[in-house]
């Protein structure tokens, strides 16, 4: 890639990372089963919200959705991604959810469906739903491949009866973007551990109005550039992409110059999205303690980032970007954060990862019995998790439970230490 594609993208630098540490205001507590799973039938993971145009959460006839990337939970858990399959759930209360079923029957593209986000915009012409999300896997391919591109399907209709909730309708799929081999890298120049070109997120920009889709994306950085003082770490070069809808339509996107990129620092910024408040836009992203360059030591997190506008000089939250983290005896236990506005605070929902498992790399499970990997693994929503917002500082204030999803009208609990009576809230750190 040459320089000009470069210039003036805001950086997640090295410089920046080398102060990721754990402390009180970032490390969850321990997560534990719930009584109940969401789906026993079910792993589910990567989840996200029905969304309005303007990216609150939709109540639709006193209903919430979800969906979520799910397969048979009789499948070891290693092997879901290989055929992840979109599933919605619904719920009046955003406590107890009710599986809706599959999306897609029939006519999805790709080999298999990864994450995206869903946008609740009904014209009444039966395009109730927007459904992004990554077209994995080359079409008809006989061997699982991992091509990405980012897909809509339009037609989908919600119904609500005394029955409960369900999306309906004939589904129309289309690829709206690729990467261009010059913002963003295709995957034939592609070097390091993992390629990407996934995770789209609509978003409307409340103060053009204008209509955007964020996603994860690498940026190029041929052999040989010098773009980092190690060669190695050039191989490490994850972005936030953005492409902009120049006529408002949610179907029509052309790319623009990444967000923020992480070339020597991170190799995945995984669904990437916004929260906006008081005009300052903050931009959240999941990504792995093994995608972050030799010589830097991560956590399998949420970070964030803050900028005074959507095309901002984005600077990392806390000095260093990390805002969530998993505790250092459960270093797995939760991933795929998401985060939303609810009034004073942001609320963070995530799936249930592994748990009773403190080995430093997720590629040990594989080498634990079966019966062990799926007695570890989570495979449905993990406590919601409330983060106080100021400036550029964030603070871990409670969590609430599995998968509880409260609209901005409903009031939160009392903290749980100002609940006990204890101002000390100690960590696994």
């Amino acid at each position: 890639m040459s320089e000009k594609f470069r210039e003036g993208i805001p950086a997640w630098t090295r410089e920046h990372a080398a102060g990721l540490r754990r402390d009180d205001s970032n490390v969850a507590p321990v997560i534990y089963p719930p009584d109940e799973r969401l789906d026993d039938d079910l792993h589910i993971w990567d989840t996200w919200f029905l969304r309005n145009r303007d990216g609150s959460v939709a109540e639709i006839d006193g209903y919430r959705v979800i969906f979520s990337l799910t397969s048979s939970s009789d499948l070891l858990p290693g092997k879901r991604h290989d055929v992840a399959t979109i599933r919605y759930f619904y719920s009046r209360d955003g406590e107890e959810w009710t599986t809706g079923g599959v999306v897609f029957d029939g006519g999805a593209l790709g080999q298999r469906q990864w994450a995206g986000s869903a946008m609740y915009d009904p014209d009444g012409d039966g395009d109730d739903v927007y459904l992004y999300y990554t077209a994995a896997g080359e079409d008809g391919a006989e061997e699982l491949t991992y091509t990405q591109r980012i897909a809509v399907a339009t037609g989908g209709t919600v119904r609500t009866d005394d029955a409960g909730f369900s999306i309906e309708g004939s589904w129309n799929h289309r690829i709206i973007l690729t990467p261009d081999g010059d913002w963003y890298e295709r995957e034939d120049q592609s070097r390091g551990m993992i390629y990407t070109f996934r995770d789209p997120w609509f978003f409307e920009d409340p103060a053009s109005g204008e209509t955007y889709l964020l996603f994860e994306a690498n940026t190029p950085v041929p052999e040989g550039t010098g773009e980092c003082d190690d060669p190695v770490w050039e191989e490490f070069n994850g972005s936030v992409g953005i492409a902009h809808s120049p006529t408002g339509d949610p179907t029509d996107f052309e790319l623009r110059p990444p967000l923020l990129d992480a070339v020597c620092v991170n190799q995945e910024l995984e669904r990437p999205h916004l929260v906006v408040r008081d005009g300052t836009y903050h931009l959240f992203v999941s990504s792995h303690v093994h995608t972050f360059a030799p010589g830097l030591t991560g956590y399998d997190a949420l970070y964030g980032f803050v900028a005074d506008d959507l095309a901002g000089d984005y600077e990392p939250l806390n000095g260093h970007g990390m805002v969530l983290t998993n505790p250092k005896g459960a270093p797995f236990q939760a991933y795929s954060w998401l985060v939303y506005d609810h009034g004073d605070d942001l609320l963070v929902s995530s799936f249930f990862n592994y748990f009773d498992y403190d080995r430093p790399s997720l590629d040990d499970v594989g080498l634990l019995p079966p019966e062990e990997q799926q007695r570890r693994f989570g495979g449905t929503l993990a406590p919601t998790v409330r983060v106080a917002l100021d400036g550029d500082e964030t603070d871990l204030v409670d969590t609430l439970g599995h998968g509880h999803l409260p609209l901005p009208r409903e009031e939160l609990p009392t903290p749980w230490w100002e609940r006990d009576g204890d101002a000390t809230r100690g960590g696994d750190y």
